[in-house]
């Protein structure tokens, strides 16, 4: 499946674009600031039903604006599907597949498959273990409807005996916080079986794709770290339940689950130099895009936000020849300097677009070359 037509209106900077991408590579250039990152965010929104890197749906939206808008033509085979989605201010988004609004949201998910890099995921790396937790959800999720309702379920029971913890009013019984955490319990160990087995399945891909693009200078790790190896949840979160009524939450459960990263056996966030971070980063991406393609989905559009930012040419040169492979299906790249990305992709791909956005204007650029 790939990203054939956009339209946007109205998308943080960008007032009004329609664009025809490749199928392959597509490229957007343009000074920091102007709103190439807002183009990607675009297509990662008609992915997700939200933006990459600002929840609050009304501050995506221009601020001259009322509204904004979004559609996306994704031909898969010899089919166009057509996505839609609305937000006007102060009233609940719409989103439609095929001209069909969708009762739930979380229905979308997967639908189309997208792996996106940019700087802010660089907390993947650098943060707490949220971060990385995020990464193993957002993941699985894209293959395994129920395991986001199995998710959506354990939050919100974890919600609720939050809440109870911190009732001042009311010293609940073991019966009420029984209620909450056997089923706590139960979720948490389905969750945790399929965290388990996609990590075991993910590392072998992850550390194919670093090594590539190190050319083998160090080695990374993953391990998976939960409170689920330790036994059935209901049974510790009744073993906890004094200590967690002292600081009013819930220290035990799937909700402090890590994926610990590590090169040549220490975190890597320690001693990781910026580029072997990022190389770390785009790496875990790299594998989470083959990997949900081996999954039987549709392989994943792929967008790399700043890619050639903190690392070395060689680098560089590994990440692209690897995407390049057939392992990958469409792929937006970002850069602030033309030329430097034109003599990258050139050597590729034959099969790109070149995109200049200047102060959310984008507009194909149409070199001699392909004039000719």
């Amino acid at each position: 499946m790939y990203l054939q037509k956009l339209s946007i209106l109205n998308y943080k900077n960008v007032r009004e674009a329609t664009l025809s991408f490749s199928p392959k590579l597509n490229c957007l250039f343009g000074k920091n600031g102007q709103g190439k990152t807002n183009v990607l965010d675009a297509i990662y929104y008609l992915s997700f039903c939200k933006s990459h890197n600002n929840p609050i749906d009304s501050q995506n939206i221009n601020h001259d604006a009322d509204f904004l808008m979004l559609q996306g033509a994704y031909e898969a085979g010899d089919t166009v599907h057509e996505f839609n989605c609305g937000i006007r201010r102060h009233q609940k988004k719409v989103f439609k597949h095929d001209k069909k609004a969708y009762e739930r949201l979380a229905d979308h998910i997967g639908t189309i498959p997208l792996v996106m890099v940019s700087p802010a995921d660089e907390e993947l790396i650098r943060e707490g273990s949220e971060e990385r937790r995020r990464f193993m959800d957002m993941a699985i999720s894209q293959y395994d409807h129920p395991y986001m309702n199995s998710l959506m379920e354990y939050n919100r029971y974890l919600q609720q005996r939050n809440a109870l913890l911190r009732n001042e009013n009311m010293r609940p019984g073991d019966d009420m916080f029984e209620i909450y955490e056997i089923p706590m319990g139960e979720l948490a160990q389905e969750i945790h079986t399929k965290r388990k087995k996609f990590v075991e399945a993910f590392i072998p891909v992850f550390d194919h794709y670093y090594q590539a693009i190190s050319n083998g200078q160090e080695h990374v790790g993953l391990l998976y770290r939960s409170h689920l190896s330790q036994g059935d949840l209901a049974a510790q979160l009744s073993s906890v339940r004094a200590r967690d009524l002292a600081v009013g939450n819930t220290t035990r459960g799937i909700h402090k689950d890590d994926l610990e990263i590590t090169m040549d056996g220490y975190p890597i966030k320690k001693v990781g130099s910026q580029g072997q971070n990022k190389s770390c980063l785009i790496a875990m991406k790299l594998a989470q895009s083959d990997f949900l393609r081996q999954t039987g989905c549709h392989t994943p559009i792929l967008l790399l936000d700043d890619l050639f930012d903190k690392l070395d040419e060689h680098r560089v040169e590994q990440i692209l020849s690897l995407v390049s492979q057939d392992n990958f299906g469409q792929i937006f790249i970002t850069d602030t300097h033309f030329e430097h990305l034109c003599q990258h992709v050139q050597r590729i791909c034959p099969d790109y677009k070149l995109f200049s956005v200047d102060d959310g204007n984008v507009v194909e650029y149409v070199s001699e070359q392909n004039q000719n």
